[in-house]
């Protein structure tokens, strides 16, 4: 019997590798995962409006569990879904996309260990191998859009680009790591091996926040 689990998803390239390599080592993906504001319908992660996630969730055949929280219950929350989806699915544990940090690693296990299951990372690698991480998932057929960028270290001409072969040598003169691990760039998934539909994107205004600029995608009608 395959081991069910849960994975933590934001949209974004290292999500769908993730899934793509945890199916191939045979796991059972019950349910994705996202985080939103309780008022909102943006994902906390990429800030992601939930229906663009939820036409994901749809191509790929599976369901969005989405967690509302706030910043101040969102360790709560999210332990307290896991728990939830633990009893209703029979699962084992819950996934997560990241590469290489070690202080988001710590919070997903601590999450992990207090709902009573595992913690998986499958792309877990070194900073140094970032770049290859990068090549994998240009070579994987899935297909992305840069939606976010830090001003401090990207300037905007990098937003809608697609994370092709192009994009690749581009980003190794960047000043940043090749697969955005600190948030230098945020992605958004439309097309892939396990699609069983692309997601038609039309690239609309790009919004400044803070520290950063958002390309707002949506789709035609």
């Amino acid at each position: 019997m395959k081991n069910r689990i849960i994975l933590s998803w934001s949209g974004g390239k290292d999500s769908c590798l993730a899934l793509d390599v945890l199916i191939q080592q045979g796991y059972e993906i019950v349910s994705l995962v996202t985080t939103k504001p309780e008022d909102g319908n943006r994902t906390f992660a990429h800030d992601e409006r939930t229906e663009l996630i939820q036409l994901q969730g749809e191509a790929l055949n599976l369901p969005v569990h989405f967690i509302d929280c706030t910043f101040e219950t969102y360790t709560e929350q999210f332990v307290s879904t896991i728990q939830t989806l633990k009893n209703q699915f029979q699962i084992t544990g819950i996934a997560f996309g990241d590469l290489y940090l070690e202080g988001h690693r710590e919070w997903g296990e601590k999450v992990a260990a207090a709902a009573g299951v595992e913690a998986l990372y499958p792309l877990w690698t070194t900073k140094d191998a970032a770049l290859k991480s990068l090549e994998n998932f240009v070579q994987s057929g899935y297909q992305a859009v840069v939606v976010r960028i830090r001003e401090d270290v990207l300037d905007e001409s990098w937003l809608g680009r697609l994370v092709d072969e192009s994009f690749l040598q581009d980003v190794q003169h960047a000043p940043i790591c090749p697969m955005g691990e600190s948030g230098e760039y945020h992605t958004f998934v439309f097309d892939g091996p396990l699609f069983a539909k692309s997601i038609h994107l039309e690239h609309g205004e790009i919004i400044k926040l803070d520290t950063s600029k958002r390309l707002e995608v949506k789709t035609p009608g």
